[in-house]
Formats: structure tokens, sequence, C-alpha cells
């Protein structure tokens, strides 16, 4: 019996063991075919999660492709604003900054810019907003008899411009081409002649305003690798700490009559044709954003006598108001643009100027109040011959651009201010030849000592000037019944009639902080004026 228990036993413990076998074999397929459907789902987790990725990516680059094209088409106001920025009265003005005071005036060079980017902002609002570049806005808003004497104070500000950009020119040909003045004096018309028969504002088309923006920028560009090249230069014992550290005001500032010298900076850097430029550059853009979208379009009664394109596009653009939309629209990117150029392009050469002019001439005899002959000389004999062949290069391309520039805000300002009747080509002519005949004059009669002075003058009439152009811009920006844009939507009221639209006013006159800095820039340049009229008494009429 025992033995039969122990065969039953033994069966039992079999059948039990082979029943553990297949539950294990079992409970391994079923972790096999778990862990098999964990992998399958991680898998499509990081092929879902890097495709997620992908898509991320892709997203990003198409929105900053598009970005960057909406950019793209407003680059341009900018560039030409800069020109303003680095014309050959900065030259004078930074190569005396850098011989007498070294690098510590780069803070001066620094808050100027500051200064030039927030009146050209209020200068992009203000033609955004209303359509209407400064000289239209001073003739439509303003009584007849102020705007007649701030078209006098532009006038005299752009024959002031022009006559630096004559004589930098002019002493660039001299040096380089050895070119007599008188000549170098009459040959600076002929690159402006390019404007004189071509360019006229609104009636110019988008595209080519584009082409004209992109020949100015390569001249902007020649100038920038000219200064690129000539930091190369430097002399082995620059300090890159000293040259950073002049960006941060000391007292080394106000030695050897520094705080004149920062006023020159001042005035030579924020120019007062530039603001007119700024405020009229930005309608073109606007005009075709509100054609090419539908927002703006001129009835055919409107343009009855007017046969040519020429005379449709004067009409088109001057009776054309900017929707809402565009105004939002070309202000952002403009902002942009034009904070990126001047912060590149004009804040590098005017540092670029001091800090070679600082780090080659500070301490030599005489390099303080030397002309652009003079420096000219002290560049090639201290450093090499190719520097100052450098420094005329670049110097005959700010010329060249800034004038083409200056000729274009007088342009600005005769059409604006007064509206003449005159034919485009006969008015750019006359407000050449109102420049030309001075620097003329003193090339022939006087000589090089003259221009020099001319060329230190015409920064002083320019700084005296800027507070009575900025006034209307502040003015203007901050009065509502100017900065305002009239909405047309349609009238949801429960009584309404249908598809009856209604007329909405947006204010988009400045805030409190916006005009607070305002006025507080325009005392701080009245109170520079004021210095420097002092000092001018003072010194007896000695202003080179």
């Amino acid at each position: 019996m025992s033995s039969v228990r122990a065969g039953q036993t033994g069966a039992v413990d079999r059948s039990n063991k082979a029943l553990s076998r297949e539950a294990a074999k079992e409970s391994i397929v079923q972790k096999t075919v778990s862990l098999d459907a964990a992998n399958v789902d991680t898998n499509l987790n990081c092929d879902l999660d890097y495709e997620n990725e992908v898509n991320k990516r892709h997203e990003l680059w198409e929105t900053v492709k598009a970005v960057g094209k909406k950019y793209a088409k407003f680059v341009g106001p900018g560039l030409l604003v800069s020109v303003a920025y680095i014309d050959p009265g900065n030259y004078s003005t930074s190569v005396s900054a850098g011989a007498s005071n070294q690098f510590s005036l780069l803070c001066i060079i620094l808050l100027s810019n500051f200064i030039a980017i927030f009146l050209q902002c209020l200068c992009i609002k203000l033609g955004s907003v209303t359509g209407l570049d400064l000289s239209r806005a001073c003739r439509t808003y303003l009584p007849r008899w102020i705007n007649l004497v701030l078209y006098v104070f532009a006038e005299c500000a752009i024959i002031a411009t022009d006559v630096a950009e004559v004589i930098g020119t002019a002493v660039a040909l001299n040096i380089l081409l050895k070119i007599p003045l008188p000549a170098g004096v009459v040959i600076t018309i002929v690159d402006v002649f390019a404007v004189m028969f071509t360019y006229k504002q609104g009636t110019s088309s988008l595209k080519f305003i584009k082409y004209f923006e992109y020949s100015v920028a390569l001249l902007v560009l020649g100038v920038c690798v000219c200064f690129a090249v000539e930091l190369t230069y430097l002399p082995e014992g620059t300090s890159v700490t000293k040259v950073f550290r002049g960006f941060v005001p000391s007292s080394q500032m106000v030695e050897n009559g520094g705080l004149y010298t920062a006023i020159s900076i001042l005035g030579a850097t924020v120019m007062p044709h530039s603001l007119f430029l700024g405020s009229g550059l930005v309608q073109p853009r606007l005009l075709n954003y509100d054609i090419t979208r539908g927002n703006y379009s001129v009835a055919d009664s409107e343009l009855e006598g007017k046969r040519t394109d020429e005379e449709i596009r004067d009409q088109k653009y001057f009776e054309y108001r900017p929707s809402m939309e565009a105004i939002k629209y070309c202000m952002k990117y403009s902002f942009v643009e034009l904070a990126l150029t001047l912060f590149t392009l004009a804040l590098f050469v005017n540092c670029s100027i001091l800090i070679v002019a600082g780090a080659t001439l500070y301490g030599t005899p005489g390099a303080a109040d030397a002309d652009l002959y003079s420096i000219h000389t002290l560049l090639s004999h201290k450093i090499a011959p190719a520097v100052g062949t450098l420094f005329m290069v670049a110097l005959l391309l700010s010329g060249q651009s800034a004038g083409v520039v200056c000729t274009m805000a007088g342009q600005i300002v005769s059409e604006g201010h007064i509206n003449w009747t005159l034919k485009p080509w006969q008015r750019r002519l006359l407000t050449r030849c109102i420049s030309l005949i001075p620097c003329l004059v003193i090339s022939i009669c006087i000589g090089r000592q003259a221009l020099s002075k001319a060329l230190n003058a015409s920064q002083v009439v320019l700084s005296i000037l800027l507070p009575f152009l900025v006034a209307p811009l502040i003015f203007f920006t901050c009065k509502k019944s100017v900065m305002r844009v009239e909405i047309s939507e349609e009238n949801t009221d429960a009584d309404a009639f249908e598809n009856e639209r209604r007329t909405r006013t947006v204010n988009m006159a400045n805030n409190w902080i916006t005009s607070i800095c305002a006025v507080l820039v325009w005392i701080f340049l009245c109170f520079l004026n004021v210095y420097a009229i002092v000092e001018l008494g003072l010194s007896g009429g000695d202003i080179s």
C-alpha cells in the first residue's frame, strides 16, 4: 500500500511540476509579449516625439523665415537715415574727441545714438499715423507764419549739412586724386543729378525706391569695411579694456574742453535733416501695403486731368491716409529696422573714427586742432600710408552717400513746407546750388583753412537749429487731434440697420512716459545749445 501511495504521490508531484513548467513558460511568453508591446509603444512614442520635435523645428523655421521676409521688406529707410549720422561732420568732431580725450567720449556717441533712435521713432510714428512727413504736417497743422519760419530753419539746416558733405567730398578727392578743391566742389554735384532727375517724393515706385536704397547701402557698407580694416592697424599697446571703459562716463570727459567737444558730437550726430527724411521714408511702404490688400484706392473722378503715371501716383500719395492695419504692421518692423541699423552701422562707424583717433593721435601735439588734411598726414606718418588712404576713402564714400540723402531731405522740405510749383528738377537744382556756391567761392578765394572753418561752422549751425526743428515733431506726436486714426466698422447694435457702419477714433498720441522723455530730450538739447553759444562767445568766436 505504501508503495502505491508513494507512486501516486510521485505522479502528482510530476504532474504539478509539469503544470509549473507550463505556467512558467506561459508566464515567460506573456512577459515577452508585454515587453515587446512595451517596446513597440516606446518606439511609437519616440517616433511621435521625434516627429513632433521635427514639426516644431519646421514651424519655428517657417516662422523665422516669414518674419525675416517681412523684415527684409522694411530694410532701407534705416540705412538712408543712418547715412545722416556718418557724414563728414562726424569725422571732424569724432577725430577731435579722440585726439583730445582719447576714448572717454565714446559714452557721448552712445548717448547721441540713443537720442537719435528715440527721435527717429517719433518720426516713424508721425509718418505712419498721419501719412504725412514732418514738413507737410507743419504746413497742414501749424499757422502759416510758423510754417514759413520753420521752413527757413529747415532750409538753413539742409544747406549747412550740404556744405559739410561738399567739403568732405572735395577734400577727399583732393587728397586721393589730387583734384583741385574748386574742381572737387563742382564734381560733387554729379552724383546728385541722378537723384534730381529720378527721385520724387511720393511718385517714385516702391521698387525704384528699394533699388535706390540698396545703392546707398553699398556706399555705407564700403565705409564700414574701410573702418573695419583700419581697426586692425591699431597700435599693439591699445587696451581693449580701456576702449570699452570709454562707454562709461568718467572725469576724463571734461578735460581739454571735452564738454564742448561732446556738444559738437551731439550736434553732428543728431542731424536736423534726418527728421524730415525719417518721417518721409515710411509712406511708400504704407501705401504699397494698403493698395496690395485692397484697403486703399483712388476713384476715377479724383484722377480727372491726371494723364501720366507720375501724376496718378502723386494724387494717390498726397491724398492717402494709412489704414490701422498698415500702421500697426509697418511701425513694428520700421522700429526694429531703424534700431538695428543705427546700433550696428552708424554706431560702429562713429565709434571707429574716435577709437582710431584716440589710439593714434592722443597726446600728439596739434592733433586736437587738426583739419582733415592734417589728420590724413598724421595717420599716414604715425601708422602707415594705407591707414591715411583708407580714412580718406571712407570720407569720400560718406560724403557721396550723405550728399545724395541730404538732397532727398531737401526735396521733402521744399515740397512739404511751401509746395513749390516749379518742376521737380528745377527745385532740386536750386536747392543744391544754394550750398555749392558758398563752397565754391571759399575754395577759390580763400582755400583750405577757410574750408575747415566752414565745416566746423556748419556743425555749430546744425546744433543751434536742432531744438527748433525737434519741437514740432514732439508737438505733433503728443497732440491727440493729430495722432488719431478713424476706423470704419460694422455696427453691432440690435436696433441698427443692416450693413450699417460706424466710425471709431483710435488715439495714437504719445503716452505720458514717452511725452515726458521727449520733453526732457528737448530741454537737454536746448541746454547744450545755450552752453555752446556761451562757450563760443567766451572763446572769441574761435570754433576751430
